[in-house]
């Protein structure tokens, strides 16, 4: 069963970063995270399957980044990890779009990362899959990222620094989370950039594809 984005209400959107050590390098960090990296998107950055995506007028480089996607469906508070994934309703895929120039300038000033992140149209979003343990394996999890049917991205949930057990407990104890609460669980390797015209497809064994249309 698919969760429609038009008839759900949806409340936050957390968003993870520096979750995979091979985008971490890719990036030029050197030191992996101690503890989850958290910023969050407004819901109104939300754009459906097949909608047309228009690049931000205040920046130049415009970065894909999938994302494997949780939907809260109870709510909790310090939800310990041996029963975190009973608090997810629904799964799907999304991207975490970046602007790449404004994030280095913001870093390099030591500024917070908004400009860059949290701009209209920044959070793509597949439909939501009703989340079923015994047909959904979210400790390995495989996904893709293609842009005009080149892969450019491919992960697996296995590999993340903070599983997604994990995310839920230390999220859950900054924030009472609450049904509606959206999760980006943070991007692999092989983000790059979107060009005027492309089509950035996201791709799953078990949900998607999903993709959008940067305009011309």
């Amino acid at each position: 069963m698919q969760i429609s984005i038009d008839n759900q209400s949806f409340n936050r959107i957390f968003c993870i970063g520096k979750n995979y050590s091979e985008h971490v390098k890719e990036l030029g960090g050197t030191e992996l995270p101690e503890e989850p990296v958290v910023f969050m998107k407004p819901v109104s950055s939300i754009v459906a399957p097949g909608e047309t995506l228009y690049r931000p007028r205040h920046g130049n480089l415009l970065h894909h980044e999938v994302e494997v996607v949780l939907l809260i469906g109870r709510e909790g508070r310090d939800i310990p990890q041996t029963n975190a994934l009973s608090y997810i309703t629904g799964v799907t895929l999304g991207l975490d779009l970046t602007l790449r120039d404004v994030q280095g300038r913001l870093r390099k000033a030591g500024l917070p990362w908004e400009l860059s992140k949290s701009f209209e149209q920044s959070a793509p979003l597949g439909l939501f899959k009703a989340y079923d343990p015994d047909s959904i394996d979210l400790e390995n999890l495989s996904f893709t990222c293609s842009v005009n049917g080149e892969l450019r991205q491919e992960g697996n949930t296995q590999d993340m620094i903070f599983p997604i057990k994990s995310l839920i407990h230390t999220l859950s104890g900054w924030w009472t989370l609450k049904p509606g609460d959206i999760i980006f669980t943070g991007t692999p390797s092989g983000v790059g950039p979107l060009e005027a015209g492309d089509r950035v497809e996201i791709d799953s064994p078990v949900v998607g594809p999903f993709s959008w249309t940067l305009a011309s």
